[in-house]
């Protein structure tokens, strides 16, 4: 069986930057990634806009060229998938790692497809895989996503959208635009304050003109085949309705840290256990890097933030070599 220097798990921006800063360094490495490159990215809804510029998505200094400053989706799927391509990173796709484990000096990581011994492994996957559900009857109905994807879909149908953060107003404002009757539940007394700056005031005029119907400081209480109830501060209130999009963000699998032996923070945001200076975790030889690090805080981390993270990781490999 082949040994690897470096395992890393996940093949999203940040995974990528470690890969090639472990192949600039000349150590042995592979990438484990359970979808298609950068596959949370893949997956977010087709006319998103990064609220970051192109130059604070970039890796390793390589340039990100787009059309405005501001990038879309297809452009930042374009230049992390030239980024592998070019670089000739060895990347496994549609590879889901399934258990980790450190035998002696040296790690096990069984995969969806084989076996693999590696001497260090950093775990970057991120937090867009499992959402946090609302825990009401009905969300199991197939008129239920926790996923938004592309507006058309939603043409002429009453929909709910659960949220106010940056995907829930990206949202409401396509799916309105394309002739959805929407409806906005959102738990706080406004639109989130992170709301990009350029958007919010639009959807703060929409409301305000009764183009999308906001119940603000309200939560969903049940959903049902054709019909909404929702708890609003002047009463429940039984709304019409054909899709619920109940975008209330996700969080990491923390499952999967525990089962490799990450201690989790007991404060209920469960903030892994790792040196900042190095990213090292309480495993020895086990690393984390990107988003995956800020627990239920989802919003500490980002790719431009977190793209030191490689740099990081590979010099305490090397310093300890």
């Amino acid at each position: 069986m082949k040994e690897y220097d470096i395992l890393i798990v996940g093949g999203g921006p940040i995974g990528i930057a470690c890969a090639l800063e472990a192949k600039k360094n000349g150590l042995n490495y592979i990438v484990l990634e359970k979808g298609c490159i950068v596959n949370s990215l893949y997956n977010y809804p087709l006319n998103m806009t990064f609220f970051s510029t192109s130059e604070k998505l970039e890796i390793d200094e390589i340039p990100f060229i787009s059309t405005k400053s501001k990038p879309q989706r297809a452009e930042a799927l374009e230049y992390y998938r030239r980024i592998v391509t070019s670089n000739d990173l060895d990347l496994r796709l549609f590879e889901k790692v399934e258990h980790i484990e450190k035998e002696n000096k040296l790690f096990s990581v069984v995969s969806s497809k084989a076996v693999y011994t590696a001497k260090q492994v950093i775990i970057a996957t991120g937090f867009y895989d499992i959402p946090n559900t609302m825990g009401v009857p009905g969300e199991e109905l197939p008129k239920v996503s926790h996923y938004y994807k592309d507006p058309h879909y939603y043409a002429g149908q009453k929909v709910i959208v659960v949220g106010a953060s940056n995907s829930s107003v990206d949202a409401v404002l396509e799916i309105y635009r394309k002739g959805g009757d929407v409806t906005m539940v959102v738990r706080g007394e406004e639109i989130g304050k992170r709301v990009k700056y350029w958007v919010r005031p639009d959807i703060v005029n929409r409301i305000a003109e009764g183009s999308v119907k906001a119940y603000f400081r309200s939560n969903i209480e049940e959903i049902r085949e054709e019909e909404v109830v929702i708890d609003t501060p002047e009463g429940k209130k039984i709304v019409p309705n054909d899709f619920v999009l109940a975008l209330t963000g996700y969080m990491p699998n923390f499952a999967f840290l525990e089962k490799a032996g990450v201690n989790l923070s007991d404060d209920g945001k469960f903030y892994p256990s790792y040196n900042p200076e190095t990213m090292e975790t309480n495993v020895g030889g086990l690393y984390l890097a990107g988003v995956i690090c800020g627990g239920m805080d989802t919003h500490l981390w980002f790719i431009e933030n977190s793209r030191i993270h490689a740099k990081l990781i590979i010099r305490d490999i090397l310093q300890k070599a």
